[in-house]
């Protein structure tokens, strides 16, 4: 019997190697892609958010390095990235989230790179709100008499 079991734990390990080994390897993938030189930088990034509770769901222009809010969530965007088009279509950015709590209390519940092909890759996890990128877009600067 302790043959049998030393065997079953064997086999469960070599399989939690091999179906973690690939999302291990793809966030590596996903930093190298996302900071590539050829890739496009733009100043704001789309989100969506969904609010599970509500059934709300909001799109979000965030210019880089400023700070938006949805619900008790303080975004802040820090890059954006598009393809070139001469290449599949792919989007990235890199976001700071922070869930506000009482007293204004910040509790950080996402950092990293997020890919509005594949939002499941790198997920924020939060059980009331869902984020996920959606595109990047460069925005005119505004002129001093107020038009673009």
């Amino acid at each position: 019997m302790p043959r049998n079991r030393n065997s079953f734990f064997a086999h469960i390990l070599c399989f939690v190697v091999v179906a973690l080994g690939p999302a291990a390897f793809a966030q590596q993938d996903l930093e190298a892609d996302a900071s590539a030189d050829q890739n496009t930088s733009h100043n704001v990034v789309v989100l969506r958010a969904l609010d599970k509770i509500t059934a709300r769901i909001t799109e979000i222009e965030l210019p880089i390095g400023e700070e938006g809010h949805f619900g008790t969530l303080a975004l802040k965007a820090r890059y954006c990235r598009t393809r070139p088009p001469i290449e599949p279509p792919e989007t990235f950015a890199y976001l700071e989230i922070d869930d506000i709590k009482r007293h204004d209390v910040r509790e950080r519940v996402f950092e990293g790179w997020m890919v509005a092909s594949s939002p499941a890759l790198n997920a924020l996890e939060h059980p009331v709100y869902d984020v996920w990128v959606i595109n990047c877009k460069m925005s005119s600067p505004v002129s001093k008499d107020g038009s673009r």
